[in-house]
């Protein structure tokens, strides 16, 4: 291995057990998550890296210097001028036992004029991804960064796999299927910023845990020249109100932290919602919802109505 990189005294740190473990400094985690992600830690000190990182859990310092890493790896990506700040929209969860409605969210903001940028996984054995539902929507995916800028700056949808928008990132999420266990790069993707300019970043969470470490590094720790973020409760892990009960949902913008929708309970009237829950039916149904031959779940068209009004004035902030 060229340029190896000597990960034993990070590995003393962070791998002496969850009790026992200290946490990196936000510029050893940016220096450890580089090297990581270039190829120079051998597979050895890798695997020992993410497990100890996966039962020790991650600090805000420690995720602020991985994020610094992981933006630093891949050409980002320029928004077309115009009215709105671009959102971000990370898919990488997809769905197990509900309809994916990820993509409605999507084209939704895309038809209030809104750029997004959809990226994540094409495939999951066990779920249902948006990238499969783009394709049964008939839209092709980006096979590029400059790609997924046409499509923007023309008004359209833009959804790029994570291997082609940051390939070493997309490398270390591999990892989980060699380790068997999801790993740090998992909360990353769902965080980062990939734009050139701020942007709006839909983000969740899946554990409680994470909804304080992620809440302190949007209040703290996140560049805020990097625009705002959203931040709630994952629908089986995916950015998009929940159609049946609507997540909170906090927005943060230079270290202000403002709750935009509050905890609702259950749907008294369950919403029209797809029948099942694989590509071609949720690809169906939401074709259907945007000729208006079905209604739009409030829960979403409330989180769509948030997303324009903060897109519209981050751009006014420049």
């Amino acid at each position: 291995m060229s340029d190896a990189f000597a990960a034993a005294r990070f590995i003393k740190e962070i791998g002496r057990g969850k009790d026992g473990a200290r946490s990196l400094s936000r510029e050893d985690a940016r220096l450890m998550y580089a090297a990581m992600l270039d190829g120079r830690v051998s597979d050895l000190e890798l695997g020992a890296i993410l497990l100890a990182m996966r039962i020790k859990g991650e600090a805000v310092e420690e995720i602020a210097g991985f994020l610094d890493a992981a933006e630093a790896s891949f050409t980002p990506i320029v928004a077309p001028v115009g009215a709105y700040a671009p959102v971000v929209l990370p898919s990488y969860n997809g769905s197990r036992k509900m309809a994916n409605l990820t993509p409605l969210l999507c084209m939704l903001l895309v038809r209030r004029g809104v750029p997004v940028l959809m990226h994540g996984v094409t495939r999951d054995p066990q779920r249902v991804t948006s990238a499969e539902i783009f394709s049964a929507l008939g839209l092709a995916h980006a096979a590029s960064g400059e790609e997924a800028q046409a499509l923007m700056a023309a008004g359209q949808p833009a959804f790029i796999p994570i291997q082609v928008l940051a390939p070493q990132i997309s490398r270390l999420l591999g990892m989980r299927a060699i380790l068997g266990v999801r790993n740090s790069t998992h909360t990353l993707v769902k965080i980062m910023q990939p734009f050139a300019s701020p942007a709006l970043r839909l983000t969740s969470y899946t554990h409680p845990e994470y909804l304080d470490m992620l809440g302190a590094y949007f209040g703290q720790a996140a560049p805020h020249e990097r625009g705002d973020a959203f931040l709630m409760r994952g629908t089986e892990g995916e950015t998009v109100a929940n159609a049946r009960r609507a997540q909170r949902i906090e927005w943060f913008s230079a270290g202000v932290r403002t709750e935009l929708v509050e905890k609702q309970s259950v749907a008294e009237d369950l919403p029209d919602l797809p029948e099942g829950r694989d590509a071609a039916t949720t690809a169906a149904w939401i074709a259907e919802v945007l000729d208006g031959r079905r209604p739009v779940p409030e829960a979403i068209a409330e989180q769509v109505d948030h997303c324009v009004n903060v897109a519209a004035a981050i751009r006014r902030r420049g």
